[in-house]
């Protein structure tokens, strides 16, 4: 009876072991466990970048026009808008002063020019001295150049038109009275065509050269992107904003139009040629032009490591110094990793 009692005794412990022992394995991962994360390699950024900026439409000739006298404006004949042709009369001043002081200009010629003839004829005859006949020559000549001056203010009282074009602006209305100089009209010459004018900084400017071409999309205007060339640069910067000119001349197109606004995109020779090209979201802990990205060495382990960041553009940053060519850096999964976690690289399509 006792041998069987301790028997049961033993069988009985074994089954309350094996009961309290787990019925499946413990599959949670360890804390060393790699953790699955996207690489990529660092590589070379292309030798060329894309300079993009804004700018205005404007004809490539556009003509400031004024009277060379001030007077009352006696006639406009044309509105903001309106095509005309080379040599039309745009604009005209009361000629009533004018022609009065063309008048007295001539009058005044002709009684110089007969006093020079009568004290020419008296030197002639012994009657007067040399030096009262050149008197009597400097004030006919001077009285010609009264009438010559008198005569274009009178023709310049009149405003034609340089070229054919477009009135791009009017200042001026009938009866108004206008001051010499003062810009009337400006007329835009068709005849050159259109072009994109941006202000850029000399940085940039200084990038560019005349022939390069350009793209330029014109909102609401085209629906697809012009192509253009660098026609003009500016030698000197705008005092005010510090920037220079750049003229982009445009291919013709009826669409276009001064004052619409548009952007430009121009290749360029890249600025840093041993900087590399990285995907923009390998980058974390950006500030003042420096950030982060996680490095992974030959053991599949990570450590940060401080760059410097350049140009961001749509697919790739710009990585100007931290990183060598061929180092494997993670690129998605950054949120995960800490200093010297070990990784399982997941190789991503780029």
């Amino acid at each position: 009876m006792t041998l069987g009692r301790t028997t049961i005794s033993i069988v009985g412990g074994l089954f309350l072991l094996t009961g309290c022992s787990p019925s499946e394995p413990d599959t949670k991962p360890k804390s060393d466990d790699p953790i699955p994360a996207a690489v990529a390699t660092v590589q070379p950024a292309s030798d060329s970048e894309t300079l993009t900026a804004a700018g205005t439409v404007r004809l490539r000739r556009e003509t400031a026009l004024g009277f060379t006298t001030s007077g009352k404006v006696a006639s406009v004949r044309y509105d903001e808008g309106d095509r005309v042709k080379r040599g039309a009369l745009l604009a005209a001043l009361d000629s009533s002063t004018v022609a009065a002081d063309l008048n007295a200009a001539r009058a005044e010629r002709d009684r110089a020019e007969a006093e020079f003839a009568r004290v020419e004829q008296l030197y002639k005859d012994g009657w007067v001295t040399k030096s009262r006949l050149e008197q009597a020559d400097a004030a006919a000549r001077a009285a010609r150049s009264r009438v010559d001056s008198a005569g274009f203010s009178s023709r310049t009282s009149q405003i034609h038109a340089p070229s054919s074009g477009i009135l791009l602006t009017r200042n001026i209305d009938a009866g108004q009275i206008v001051a010499a100089a003062e810009t009337a009209l400006v007329l835009g010459e068709v005849d050159k065509g259109f072009v994109l004018r941006v202000p850029m900084t000399d940085a940039d400017a200084s990038r560019l050269r005349v022939g390069m071409p350009a793209t330029v999309r014109i909102g609401g205007a085209e629906a697809e992107p012009l192509r253009a060339v660098v026609s003009e640069m500016d030698g000197r910067a705008d005092q005010r904003t510090g920037t220079f000119e750049v003229s982009f001349q445009l291919p013709a197109s009826d669409r276009l139009r001064s004052g619409q606004l548009g952007s430009v995109e121009v290749a360029v020779a890249r600025n840093s040629p041993d900087s590399f090209a990285v995907p923009a979201n390998a980058i974390f802990g950006i500030r003042a032009g420096e950030g982060l990205v996680y490095v992974v060495d030959a053991k599949n382990r990570v450590k940060q490591r401080n760059v410097q960041i350049g140009e961001l553009n749509d697919q790739s940053l710009e990585i100007l110094s931290g990183l060598a060519e061929g180092e494997l850096i993670v690129t998605q999964g950054i949120e995960k990793l800490q200093d010297g976690k070990m990784i399982k690289p997941i190789r991503v399509a780029r």
